[in-house]
């Protein structure tokens, strides 16, 4: 870098402010050394379009060899025997479940996904995205009453509008998420089941949450959000439809795979396959739910009243303040946590809600008696609307015990 001295500057920036704030976004981690090496090493140099044995380019016998270890790895971390196949190229985690819709059905096909006010995804189905421009998309909610995911209603749905794909997964849903449920719902209507775990996959993993192995055909995940990798994805899905999401990868929607990329997945997968990848994500568990409950404590209305893993959604509406407001406020204090729809929410720009979530911090080594003064911060900041300034030095001075 000592030839650019002006990046090398914004990047020492970026790094401070990376150790001198409380990261509560629930889809943001801190990688590994080892990861962010491998990110960065020789493997960057070399174009690998095809799959391993069938490549377009010469001189892939090793990058043949990091992707089938990658492949195994994550089998492997899943407990899944032949009838799973793995591809680990997708980029990220929109264009892993765009292959699966392009390789699984035909443009203007229904899909059914989670409403993105109720915790669903932009590529469960939302109209600003691809998924609800390319294709018929059908949104199932949660309960009026209790923000809670409703199966029998959503059956009706199904029933109603007759998808191809059902799609499962949150990225706002602090719940477990029933996907036995999903599974039958998608049997009675012969639909296809997509379980997208992006966020739970460590959980997941860990035996911290339900598999849906068992009853999805379709799996997709991320690898740098609770697993702490590269920031990519991983596809499984069932033999018999392996082929098609390959094509729909490439040469569908990409060209070569990031090979740097796929290496620093397999150091992930195997990590996280380790004992102490277990501890780590019962830790995240445990900060969350207390966290959650100093929260109410605090004053704070949360959706659901509280968390079963890794995020928890404050509602804001009761104190006459938007997330914008929250996410600014708290972000003067040095807490990144981001505005966010909640349930009845109609415009996600300028939501009703804040997302946190405690895999970052947990990383950093907190626990459960930070998570109160973490909450005790969120209040002075958000509700007493105390100066940012002071609360910002005292987090500083805080982190200094949490080093990245």
């Amino acid at each position: 870098m000592k030839h650019d001295k002006e990046l090398e500057k914004l990047i020492a920036a970026e790094k401070y402010r990376q150790a001198t704030t409380i990261d509560l976004i629930p889809s943001e981690n801190l990688a590994p050394l080892a990861v962010r090496e491998i990110v960065s090493s020789v493997l960057m140099n070399k174009y690998s379009e095809g799959y391993p044995g069938r490549r377009y380019y010469p001189g892939n016998a090793i990058i043949d060899q990091i992707e089938l270890l990658a492949q195994n790895r994550a089998k492997k971390l899943f407990k899944l025997r032949g009838a799973w196949h793995v591809n680990v190229q997708p980029y990220s985690g929109s264009p892993a479940n765009m292959a699966v819709y392009l390789g699984l059905l035909n443009f203007g096909d229904t899909i059914l996904g989670m409403q993105l006010s109720a915790g669903g995804h932009l590529t469960h189905g939302h109209k600003v995205n691809f998924s609800g421009m390319a294709y018929k998309s059908v949104s199932y909610g949660v309960d009026s009453k209790t923000d809670l995911l409703d199966y029998n209603e959503i059956l009706k749905i199904a029933r109603r509008v007759k998808p191809k794909i059902i799609i499962s997964g949150l990225t706002a849903y602090p719940r477990t998420i029933d996907f036995k449920k999903f599974g039958e719902i998608a049997a009675d209507v012969r639909a296809l089941h997509l379980a997208d775990i992006s966020h739970i996959a460590g959980l997941v993993a860990a035996g911290l949450h339900v598999s849906p192995f068992p009853y999805a055909d379709v799996v997709t995940m991320t690898t740098h959000k609770i697993l702490r990798g590269p920031r990519g994805a991983v596809i499984f899905a069932k033999s018999n439809l392996a082929e098609k999401i390959n094509r729909a990868v490439f040469p569908g929607i990409q060209g070569g795979p990031h090979d740097n990329t796929t290496a620093a997945i397999a150091y992930t997968l195997k990590a996280a396959a380790e004992p102490r990848y277990k501890v780590y994500a019962k830790k995240v568990v445990a900060n969350a739910n207390v966290l959650a409950h100093a929260l109410k404590k605090e004053g704070f209305s949360l959706v659901t009243g509280g968390t079963d893993n890794h995020l928890l959604l404050i509602d804001l509406s009761p104190l006459g303040m938007t997330g914008k407001d929250a996410e600014t406020r708290l972000e003067k204090s040095s807490i990144i946590a981001n505005r966010n729809t909640v349930p009845g929410d109609e415009k996600a720009f300028n939501p009703s809600g804040i997302r946190m979530g405690t895999p970052a911090v947990t990383t950093r080594g907190m626990g459960v008696r930070d998570m109160r003064q973490v909450a005790e911060w969120i209040r002075r900041a958000v509700i007493d609307k105390e100066n940012p300034a002071s609360i910002s030095r005292e987090i500083k001075s805080f982190l200094k015990k949490f080093p990245v």
